[in-house]
């Protein structure tokens, strides 16, 4: 079980990230297409403004349930810890215990 301070510094970041995603990625295009370098680094330097946790790479798949970071499966949002126990509950629709 995570720390709750852990899960709500991850829902802080992904509360950012939500905001300034799109204010992110419009100063990026904009340096893309930007050809006067003088331009580039005023924009690079407003980008940089930006708070460090807004970014997108910042973020980090936990658990739902737990909070654990790692041993995490995408499809269900889960640490396998709690994948294997909610599975042999069968509380997980379609999901079996291997046999052969």
């Amino acid at each position: 079980m995570s720390k709750k301070s852990i899960k709500e510094r991850e829902k802080k970041r992904s509360k950012l990230n939500a905001k300034y995603s799109l204010y992110r990625l419009e100063l990026k295009k904009q340096i893309k297409k930007s050809n006067d370098f003088d331009k580039q680094i005023i924009i690079q330097k407003e980008l940089q403004k930006l708070p460090k946790n807004s970014s997108k790479i910042r973020l980090r798949n936990r658990c739902w349930l737990t909070g654990r970071s790692r041993g995490f499966y995408r499809d269900f949002g889960l640490s396998r810890h709690v994948f294997r126990e909610m599975a042999h509950e069968c509380l997980l629709p379609g999901i079996t215990k291997a046999s052969w």
